[in-house]
């Protein structure tokens, strides 16, 4: 595999994306670039849904009960959710996102710690075709602000306080 991804670069590429990646409209051109100048774009006219490509293909076979996510809180604590889980709470949020006005092109923006609604959220913007933007929850609101009015964003998405080390940080 390494020796034809070097050899034939789109030709091995085109490949691995046509047989992993579910295609709502397939490419028309794998890569197009220029060495001379900072230029290169793969999968030209292609499209496609990454909560489509994440959650929706493992649905119909035995992988919907298997663990999607799998996630640990300073505390030890843990959560799992399996991809039919994972993919009733995208649709969940995606529901509330529509709800609150966002819809395919409309910035959201989300500042929350690494739990498993951030990828929740990401995967909700998704499925509807929503930008979204991570700003770091460690950030200051000066600085969230700023990122905020630089996108555009339609929507916050946060928590109430996250955790960093043995300390609770209020995000709000």
């Amino acid at each position: 595999l390494y020796d034809r991804s070097i050899a034939d670069p789109e030709g091995f590429w085109g490949d691995m994306a046509g047989q992993r990646l579910t295609w709502i409209k397939k490419w028309d051109k794998v890569l197009d670039y220029d060495f001379h100048k900072p230029y290169i774009k793969w999968f030209i006219g292609g499209k496609l849904n990454v909560a489509a490509n994440c959650l929706d293909r493992h649905l119909a076979g035995p992988t919907r009960n298997k663990a999607a996510i799998i996630w640990e809180s300073n505390d030890g604590s843990y959560r799992t959710f399996t991809y039919q889980q994972l993919a009733m709470e995208v649709n969940r949020f995606a529901n509330v996102l529509r709800k609150h006005g966002v819809k395919k092109g409309d910035r959201v923006t989300m500042y929350l710690q690494m739990v498993p609604e951030l990828a929740i959220a990401c995967l909700a913007c998704a499925r509807i075709g929503a930008i979204h933007s991570i700003v770091f929850g460690g950030f200051s609101a000066q600085a969230l602000k700023d990122r905020i009015q630089d996108c555009g964003s339609k929507l916050l998405i946060t928590q109430d306080k996250g955790v960093r080390g043995d300390k609770f940080v209020p995000q709000k």
